[in-house]
């Protein structure tokens, strides 16, 4: 589980802009904001799993 952390920190860390065109910039195009409000929500959902885990898990 430690390096499943260490290594979701590290693709963060290393994420580099998208190079398709000029500029450096990392955001949807063309109406694709719904990928980023996926994405927050499923990291949420993870997240609240991990939680849930960890506290039923405190006996």
């Amino acid at each position: 589980m430690k390096k499943g952390l260490a290594l979701a920190a590290a693709s963060m860390v290393l994420a580099t802009s998208a190079l398709a065109h000029p500029g450096a910039h990392v955001h949807p195009h063309d109406g694709a904001h719904w990928l980023a409000i996926v994405s927050a929500l499923g990291l949420i959902a993870v997240a609240g799993g991990l939680a849930f885990g960890k506290i039923r898990n405190r006996k």
